[in-house]
């Protein structure tokens, strides 16, 4: 039975999304389509088709063990509608033709490899504990320099990128991701106003993760947790070895001074956070905390939010369950490994404190990283708080812990120890 105050998944669909939906499955069983499978070596057909290479080879052994774990989840547990099967379809298509450009680009182009990147600014913390407002702060900073949503949705340029560049046109990827959002929008607004974004706006890395299936993305959208715990159990080190390679292609793109660092910023860091250290042994780790209560409750609001795009049988009471083990997981995976993080090279700041006193905030941050907070930097930071307090729609989304199953007495005593770090911290 559905929760009070989340309306049952099978209602949440607009008309269109009903219709787009009714059309596809008529044009499956009369053969007008090929339905939209998940056979692995039916999508590698299509993407060799599609781009004219052949199968990629840098890291496949490891991106095949993801796959054969991620293939079953999505069939058994996901209890997929038409449309977010054919949303896995698009997701593992891209992915595997994004792979395939990855390896002819880096044959083409073998000095990519060879730019020596700086060493990340990274904010690291729970889904929902702030970190995209630290990145975009950060990032406002003509001396850093991060990833646009096109970039981190679509991070391997294709062929389309290179005409269009040589041709003094917009990146093709950016009127791709834009028609995305809008579809996204025009399906469920609420996911805007949870996490908002466009395809110029300075986001986090997930999708650079992805191309190894190494997604947090793919499990805050659907129920697999079979793939979940695979992927907390597995290292996941060769993921950001990639995920680093695409940080020097996009580098080498773009032109960029790799002296100037990148700011990055994913939750499923804290999940990898040893594979993060291994591949970037230099970086500063900006640490968020924010009440366990408040990460659960929020975390499984946009879970929610997400997975009713594509699936009818959504039970919120799972998704508090799961997210209350996604926070004890990630914050005990954290602890243990930061023990063994030089203390030079980590930070900690309050959720609140930011909220408060984002200024304070910023200027202790300078001090840890040792860096000069300019006039200029300052002043662009003031405009992002503007610009996103006008247009950004946090203050409208509404939630609360009970929708899902639990209590915050439930959930302060399973993560009591963290609760009381909070509190030393706040103290």
């Amino acid at each position: 039975m559905e929760t009070p105050g989340l309306p049952p998944a099978s209602h949440f669909r607009p008309l269109h999304l009903k219709f787009l939906m009714g059309s596809l499955r008529s044009a499956w069983s009369s053969g007008i389509l090929p339905p939209a499978d998940l056979c692995p070596d039916r999508l590698r057909s299509l993407a060799e088709k599609d781009t004219g290479l052949t199968a990629d080879t840098h890291d496949r052994a490891f991106f095949d063990s993801q796959l054969d774990v991620l293939l079953p989840s999505l069939h058994h547990e996901a209890q997929l509608t038409d449309f977010g099967r054919l949303v896995s379809h698009g997701s593992l298509l891209k992915v595997m033709k994004e792979r395939l450009w990855f390896d002819a680009l880096l044959a083409e182009c073998p000095e990519i490899e060879r730019i020596e990147l700086a060493p990340p600014v990274i904010v690291v913390g729970s889904m929902r504990s702030g970190t995209t407002r630290m990145q975009r702060l950060l990032a406002s900073d003509p001396a850093f320099t991060a990833l646009r949503l096109f970039e981190a949705q679509a991070p391997v340029p294709s062929p389309r990128s290179f005409t269009a560049r040589s041709s003094g046109k917009p990146d093709p990827r950016i009127a791709q991701v834009s028609r995305a959002l809008k579809l996204l929008a025009s399906i469920n607004p609420a996911i805007l106003e949870v996490h908002p974004t466009g395809p110029m706006e300075v986001d986090e890395e997930l999708g650079l993760l992805d191309q190894s299936l190494s997604s947090a993305m793919i499990e805050a959208q659907r129920r697999v947790p079979a793939f979940a715990r695979h992927c907390e159990a597995t290292d996941q080190t060769p993921a950001y070895r990639r995920m680093r390679t695409l940080l020097q292609m996009r580098t080498w793109f773009e032109g960029e001074d790799p002296s100037r660092p990148y700011v990055l910023k994913t939750p499923q860091h804290m999940q990898d956070i040893a594979a993060l250290h291994a591949v970037f042994p230099q970086a500063p780790l900006i640490f968020l905390h924010r009440d366990p209560v408040q990460l659960v409750a929020s975390g499984a609001s946009l879970a929610w939010n997400q997975m009713v795009i594509q699936s009818d049988h959504v039970d919120p009471h799972w998704i508090g369950r799961e997210w209350l083990h996604k926070t004890r997981h990630r914050l005990d995976v954290v602890a243990q490994v930061r023990e063994t993080i030089p203390a030079h090279l980590q930070f900690d700041l309050g959720f609140e404190e930011v909220g408060a006193d984002w200024r304070g905030a910023i200027q202790r941050t300078y001090a840890f990283l040792g860096r000069e907070l300019t006039p200029t930097a300052l002043a662009a930071m003031e405009a992002y708080v503007a610009r996103a307090a006008a247009e950004h729609g946090y203050a409208r989304h509404r939630y609360r812990l009970e929708q899902f199953g639990l209590s915050a007495g439930e959930v302060r005593e399973a993560l009591a120890p963290w609760c009381l770090e909070r509190q030393t911290l706040a103290a």
